[in-house]
């Protein structure tokens, strides 16, 4: 199962309309993020993502399929560097971040990374199309016969 792990506030710092919404909501700029990200990887299966905050909870974001964590007292870095460490298939992560810091760190533990600019390049790039396509390639040919009797 790959495991994406995801620095959400250097994502953000990333998007121009997330950044600019940073400034005037924090909590709208992480709800919107998580919404996007949702919509990303719905339908994906064998996809386990983490979005990591710095700071402290503010309201519940309520997104399917995506366990946000808060570093509280900590940095957002710190906290991913944890969960790093504390995976037992380092192969399967997906470290999703632009920090320097953090790509050595996942360099060094077998994980593969993403910067935060091509990740939502590739955000940006999947289309609606190829959502419907993988919908309708998922759906088994004798059953498709079966239900309209071809």
């Amino acid at each position: 199962m790959r495991h994406y792990i995801i620095d959400g506030n250097n994502l953000i710092g990333k998007i121009g309309s997330l950044q600019k919404l940073q400034k005037k909501n924090k909590q709208s700029s992480r709800e919107k993020l998580a919404f996007i990200l949702e919509s990303y990887f719905l339908g994906r299966q064998n996809t386990k993502i983490s979005l990591h905050y710095d700071g402290f909870a503010g309201q519940s974001i309520n997104v399917q399929n995506i366990r946000i964590i808060y570093s509280g007292k900590k940095t957002a870095d710190d906290e991913i560097k944890s969960q790093i460490e504390q995976e037992q298939n380092r192969r399967n992560l997906i470290i999703v971040s632009s920090d320097r810091n953090l790509k050595d760190f996942a360099s060094v533990c077998g994980c593969d990374w993403i910067s935060c600019e091509d990740f939502f390049r590739e955000i940006l790039s999947r289309s609606p199309d190829d959502e419907e396509k993988q919908k309708i390639d998922s759906i088994n040919n004798d059953e498709f016969k079966k239900l309209f009797d071809v």
